[in-house]
């Protein structure tokens, strides 16, 4: 049976990868109940492993360098005892090759280069250029469907990846190009960036760095 994780590390990693996110986004990560992850963040910051900070009317949570040994200390503890270490590994060694193709996909999304400028913005005025682009994005989402399954059956946390990958897609597909690389939204390159910090933070790693 795979595992569950505990509420007080869901909510301390919910805020690793959302990065500065609002008590309710961080309940909504994984679904916790609202009042509960109030006090688990309350918790969290009297021992100095979160911070609230403001500005402009906009507010939320991040880890402090407390926080981030604490939440890396936590995911290591869960996973030796998940036994999956050597599968998150792998899924990772997989993971890369797809990180590079989703980067340059979605550098190929915000820039159409012409003759006189390599670095115009696309103005997605091309349907042949948008096109291929998702069809690429398609094919990666393929590729991350069984490395989603892998992950899910080492630990319940992981799953879900695939399918808002794929819900992201289908937006940008019916015309909603900022589904495709906005961060504001539960997008292809916002998906993949929780997945890709997830996979850091799991294996106490950082970006770029080989396992």
């Amino acid at each position: 049976m795979t595992p569950d994780s505990a509420p007080a590390l869901l909510a301390l990693h919910a805020v690793r990868i959302t990065g500065l996110a609002d008590t309710p986004a961080v309940a909504h990560r994984y679904g916790l109940d609202p009042a509960e992850t109030k006090e688990l963040l309350l918790d969290a910051e009297a021992h100095g492993w979160v911070e609230h900070t403001s500005f402009a009317g906009t507010g939320g949570w991040s880890l402090t360098g407390r926080g981030r040994a604490e939440n890396e200390r936590l995911l290591a503890a869960e996973l030796a005892h998940a036994g999956g270490a050597e599968e998150v590994r792998d899924v990772y060694r997989a993971f890369l090759p797809l990180n590079a193709l989703l980067l340059r996909a979605c550098t190929d999304w915000q820039l159409r280069p012409t003759a006189g400028d390599r670095l115009a913005v696309n103005d997605h005025a091309d349907p042949a250029w948008d096109a291929r682009i998702l069809r690429e994005l398609g094919e990666i989402g393929e590729g991350l469907q069984p490395l989603a399954d892998r992950l899910g059956s080492v630990l319940t946390r992981f799953r879900g990846y695939d399918t808002r990958f794929a819900a992201a897609l289908a937006r940008a597909g019916a015309g909603e190009t900022g589904w495709v690389d906005r961060t504001d939204v539960d997008s292809c390159h916002r998906v993949w960036f929780e997945l890709h910090e997830d996979l850091i933070a799991t294996l106490g790693l950082h970006r770029h760095a080989e396992p």
